[in-house]
């Protein structure tokens, strides 16, 4: 009966699937009094349709996972005392204090205080951007380093992070469902073999006969190949750390035509490095990086961290510093191995040191290069200027092109971060389309666009921001370490690893079980067909004919499960650049 049941009920909403005709043997066989061969029918489609819901997971979490990150709590200012109050309670223009290390409750501006606030969650920058009075902030981002006071702009229910929520939303409602290889399939199949069974019954005036036909016509191969397949080919992309929520995503990755990037922390490494060191005499670069860290691991600005860290790799154990005087968001000064050291912005420097701004000008030279700067000044003179960068992947090499070996033929780069930044990192990976300064929604109107277009389309990205556009996209693939549970649960595979580079073996994985799957289905169906016809002349009698069935399913079972197996090596082989891409060192962007 839930066989039947099934049916009946896509044939209402108008799916005739690859299940009509075995509901048809089911119902004939228990009315011609043949149980044996109904039961075998029934085995074998209730076995497919458990296949198919072990292969495609637990449905996704995507909205809750999103809305439990939310912020709860808020400081609101009543007086001169905060009083902690629910999100939902602000109201625009109340005044609210944010403490270090909190998420921005909604959309806010400074009304007093300075910090450091990580907004790569929200608009994909990697650098922490300078909070001071006047400045907007996005709700959902993190408060590093300083109290604010801050006046809301917009309700919890309006701010960015609810906009966010609602797209991801939307985004998975809207979503056309996939259909499935073995319904496309079915569409040509089913109508052949009603019309033997019919001409069966017309010629010999046997129903058993048509029955026959309709046994050995079970689309068994249909309901097995695929999620035998399936399952076969999530095992081998789950050995190497990929992890398909579902079998549609594993159909559907094979296919893609369009493949879209997210930036930072996807690209990128997601956070800033020194890229590059320039000394004035009589400093050496090594010299200068080890003045500077010296007095940075007085600081908790994210940059301080990088400069020390960078100088722990190079071998140099940074002095302990003295006096140190930090201006949050600006810069740190104090002495190290009894010179006066600062190291901060052009400001800073400027402000503390009257008539150094001509040194580091000079420093700086006339090419005007867009870059994020730390100017070093010892003893009151200009000593240098240390350069970050968010640095791309070095696994990347060559990526585009084992796209397009795969059938990609379009590549696009999407990013919060600005223009110039998301062209260089472009540059230097080969993609020849990116497009920056874009919000969550904006990401999300790209990946519809293209998918109206008929596009099957693949996102991939690590962040809260990029989780509506993964919704939206064909296949969303998320790297799980950038945006914790939120992105890797709007996905519909995750990386394991921070490599973005193992999409090319997920899409290989892909194609070769799916290779695996219609080829299955090819033979079975050949093989039907010829027992169909045997059937028709009254050589096979229904119970045999079940058998038989039996015995093709086997070896449609025993071909599908070599997508389970199968050299790693070859793998990587098939899916190697020949070749390559010499991706140029990425300094500052």
């Amino acid at each position: 009966m839930p066989v039947v049941w099934s049916t009946l009920r896509g044939a209402a909403a108008g799916h005739f699937a690859a299940d009509l005709v075995a509901s048809l043997a089911i119902c004939g066989a228990l009315l011609l009094g043949e149980p044996l061969a109904g039961l075998v029918v029934v085995l074998m489609q209730t076995g497919g349709e458990a296949l198919e819901r072990y292969a495609e997971g637990r449905a996704s979490a995507a909205v809750r996972e999103l809305e439990a990150a939310a912020p709860r709590i808020a400081h609101r200012l009543e007086g001169r005392e905060p009083k902690d109050v629910a999100v939902d309670a602000v109201r625009v223009d109340d005044l609210i204090l944010v403490r270090p290390g909190e998420l921005i409750p909604c959309d806010l501006e400074v009304i007093d205080g300075s910090s450091n606030v990580d907004t790569s969650r929200i608009t994909g920058e990697p650098l922490p951007v300078a909070a001071r009075p006047g400045s907007h902030l996005l709700s959902g981002s993190l408060n590093l380093d300083g109290v604010l006071k801050a006046r809301v702009l917009a309700p919890a229910g309006e701010s960015q992070y609810a906009r966010i929520v609602e797209l991801v939303r939307s985004a998975q409602a809207s979503k056309s469902p996939l259909q499935r290889l073995a319904d496309r399939y079915a569409v040509w199949f089913t109508p052949l073999t009603l019309l033997v069974c019919g001409a069966a019954w017309a010629l010999s005036g046997d129903p058993v006969r048509a029955l026959a036909v309709l046994v050995v016509a079970t689309p068994c191969p249909l309901i097995l190949a695929t999620p035998v397949a399936i399952i076969g080919g999530i095992n081998r992309a789950a050995r190497q750390g990929i992890i398909f929520r579902h079998g549609g995503a594993l159909e559907q990755l094979g296919q893609v035509g369009v493949a879209i990037f997210d930036k930072t922390g996807t690209l990128t490494v997601g956070h800033p490095e020194v890229a590059r060191i320039l000394p004035a005499p009589p400093f050496t670069a090594r010299e200068l990086l080890g003045l500077a860290a010296g007095v940075e691991q007085g600081s908790g600005h994210p940059l301080a961290r990088t400069v020390v860290a960078a100088a722990r790799v190079h071998g140099l154990v940074p002095p302990e510093p003295r006096g140190l005087v930090e201006a949050p968001g600006q810069g740190v000064g104090g002495k190290v191995e009894g010179r006066e050291v600062a190291v901060g912005g052009w400001a800073y420097l400027t402000s503390r040191y009257p008539g150094i701004d001509q040194e580091l000008r000079a420093l700086r030279g006339p090419d005007g290069r867009a870059a994020l700067r730390a100017y070093v000044a010892v003893d009151g003179k200009a000593a240098g200027i240390i350069e970050y960068a968010d640095r791309v992947r070095p696994e990347l090499e060559g990526l585009v092109s084992r796209l397009r070996t795969l059938g990609v033929r379009r590549v696009v780069l999407l990013s919060g971060d600005d223009q110039a930044n998301t062209d260089a990192v472009a540059r230097a990976i080969g993609i020849g389309e990116a497009h920056g300064q874009l919000l969550p929604e904006d990401k999300v109107a790209h990946v519809r666009r293209l998918v109206k277009a008929g596009e099957k389309v693949l996102m991939v990205g690590d962040g809260t921001n990029d989780a509506p556009a993964l919704s939206s996209a064909t296949v969303g693939v998320a790297l799980a370490s950038g945006g914790g549970g939120i992105t890797a649960e709007a996905a519909d595979a995750v990386l394991l690893a921070d490599d973005p580079s193992r999409v090319v073996t997920a899409i290989a994985i892909s194609r070769r079980t799916l290779g695996l799957a219609r080829q299955s289905i090819w033979v079975g169906l050949g093989l039907s067909a010829c027992a169909m016809v045997a059937a028709s002349l009254g050589y096979v009698p229904p119970t045999v004919g079940a058998l038989l069935q039996e015995a093709i399913d086997v070896g449609v079972i025993l071909n599908a499960l070599r997508a389970a197996t199968g050299s790693e090596a070859r793998i990587k082989t098939a899916t190697a650049d020949l070749a390559g891409v010499s991706i140029a060192p990425q300094t500052a962007a």
